[in-house]
């Protein structure tokens, strides 16, 4: 995942607790916390991909 090209979500607050990074390639998505780019990152293949986007627009995710 080193030669991957990063970019801060549009979604992510600025310099806020809510920065997320993601990178895409042929094989899917990764995503890192923008504060801590050596943490860990989760991987998505094209499906899974798919359904973790559709998950975050209907706020799935929200407590």
């Amino acid at each position: 995942m080193e030669s991957l090209r990063w970019r801060k979500s549009s979604r992510s607050s600025a310099g806020g607790p809510e920065c997320v990074e993601i990178a895409l390639d042929a094989r899917g998505a990764a995503v890192r916390d923008s504060k801590n780019a050596d943490g860990a990152r989760l991987r998505f293949g094209d499906a899974g991909w798919d359904t973790f986007l559709a998950a975050a627009k209907t706020g799935s995710f929200v407590s």
